[in-house]
């Protein structure tokens, strides 16, 4: 019998679900113009109303492990680290999106960990190759086991330190909705539905799902 490549048993660990923690997903966006009022019923809704919310202010690199003669990758890691503090640089694995019509929202597996400043170059010797990079700047709001995030998303300009980067991708915030939590726990997404529908008509946070928005030309 033939003995698995480990880029085999790899994809073969992921569609198995192998990870115990689960993302739960509802996202949005929100005009520059508007922001300031959803900033406002954030406060208002969210804990630890007497004090500014958290803000963040990271670069986010896509790296992606790929078979040969193969157009889809294997696998695909996300790195942060915060731009002009000292942080732990954080690795993440995202699942493919589950879109259930009978959830309030989209599920997917997750896994995070914190790792050392030389996760790049560790990941460029495994043979993953970056996909994409941006900058995220925002502020971060918890609900209870809630986390929401109200980030302006950033091109990385050619020529330029990544800190010094000032090309916005749009003209608006990207408004995320998300809780991690261990497999099972079906009333994590109706907790969401309901604090999402406290901030309309602001934003519409919803179930994005991204195989649809792939085929549309």
């Amino acid at each position: 019998m033939a003995i698995p490549s480990a880029t085999e048993s790899l994809s073969l660990a992921l569609k198995n679900r192998f990870l115990p923690n689960l993302e739960y997903l509802l996202q949005g966006s929100i005009l520059d113009t508007a922001v300031e009022h959803l900033m406002h019923r954030l406060k208002g809704l969210c804990d630890n109303v007497d004090t500014s919310p958290e803000t963040f202010h990271d670069l986010e690199v896509c790296m992606s492990l790929r078979q040969p003669n193969s157009p889809q990758p294997v696998l695909l890691l996300r790195v942060r680290r915060a731009l002009g503090r000292d942080a732990p640089f954080q690795l993440r694995y995202l699942g493919q999106p589950e879109v259930d019509m009978r959830r309030p929202t989209l599920v997917r597996s997750c896994m995070d960990c914190a790792c050392t400043n030389g996760i790049l170059d560790f990941l460029s010797e495994m043979g993953f190759r970056l996909e994409f990079e941006y900058i995220a700047k925002g502020y971060m709001f918890r609900k209870g086991r809630m986390k929401i995030t109200v980030s302006k998303l950033i091109k990385i300009v050619p020529g330029k330190q990544q800190d010094m980067a000032n090309e916005p991708i749009s003209q608006s915030y990207i408004v995320e909705l998300s809780v991690v939590a261990p497999t099972g726990q079906e009333n994590v997404g109706e907790e969401m539905r309901v604090f999402a529908e406290q901030l309309k008509p602001l934003v519409q946070l919803d179930k994005i799902d991204y195989k649809r928005l792939a085929n549309i030309p």
